[in-house]
């Protein structure tokens, strides 16, 4: 299995950087967003033709493939008539004249290390040739309820934005009435559903890293923070916080 993960990360490896090349080209490193998709079912499309097919591996290669492409297109489309996103924005102004290294090993090797330890247990599904079982249809629950939230989460928030009289406004209808991020709550319950397949894998204990870490990203890290830290001092949206759960959906608090 060693030199599996060798080549795929090889492949990952070559892959950041052309998109990096993109970036340079297209001058801004939000494309590594549409990126971040597309990667997984790189690496699924590698694994399909190289290793011996499974039942579980070849249901999770496709589950890897509807994920990456509703992912990808929505966020194409979202950005494709807008500038630069405002993250990578902040970030081209902060690192001044470190900006082309730090956006090569900060954004576009970092993503492709991300991408290495969530995809792994796929990577193992694809060394290990097993029948279905009880956790694959634990997880397969899992991951189409994942799958719901985000990718209609998405779709509200989208038609919203596209509705919205004030630049000030702020969904809190649909999923969004449940939970400030329902599409982060999605895409975890999505990679949990994964792991939880390969559960009775040989050594799968150590690959629970893998939901552990889209988990830690999107609640502590890249996600909610980094979104929310945006509206800090937008009232509307304060008091939205305050009566709406932040990820699990859950009924909003009255009186708040």
């Amino acid at each position: 299995m060693g030199s599996l993960f060798l080549n795929s990360a090889l492949l990952i490896f070559s892959y950041a950087t052309c998109w990096y090349i993109i970036a340079l080209i297209k001058k801004r490193n939000d494309v590594a967003d549409i990126a971040w998709g597309l990667g997984y079912i790189l690496l699924a499309v590698f694994l399909f033709f190289t290793m011996p097919a499974s039942d579980l591996a070849n249901l999770l290669y496709l589950l890897i493939a509807i994920w990456g492409i509703r992912l990808s297109v929505h966020i194409y489309l979202r950005s494709r008539k807008k500038g630069e996103d405002h993250r990578y924005k902040q970030w081209r102004e902060e690192w001044g004249s470190s900006f082309y290294i730090r956006s090569y090993l900060q954004v576009f090797l970092l993503q492709g290390v991300f991408l290495l330890i969530i995809i792994s247990p796929l990577i193992l599904a694809a060394f290990s040739v097993v029948a279905f079982s009880i956790f694959t249809w634990i997880g397969l629950v899992f991951w189409i309820i994942g799958f719901f939230f985000q990718s209609v989460g998405d779709y509200q928030l989208t038609v919203f934005v596209g509705q919205k009289k004030s630049a000030d406004d702020i969904i809190q209808t649909g999923l969004w009435k449940y939970s400030r991020h329902p599409n982060y709550f999605g895409e975890i319950m999505m990679w949990w559903g994964i792991y939880i397949m390969v559960i009775p894998l040989p050594n799968s204990i150590w690959f629970i890293v893998s939901p552990l870490t889209i988990t830690c990203l999107l609640v502590f890290v890249s996600g909610i923070p980094m979104l929310e830290k945006k509206y800090k001092n937008h009232e509307a949206f304060q008091l939205y916080k305050k009566r709406t759960s932040a990820l699990i959906p859950w009924p909003p608090k009255k009186g708040c």
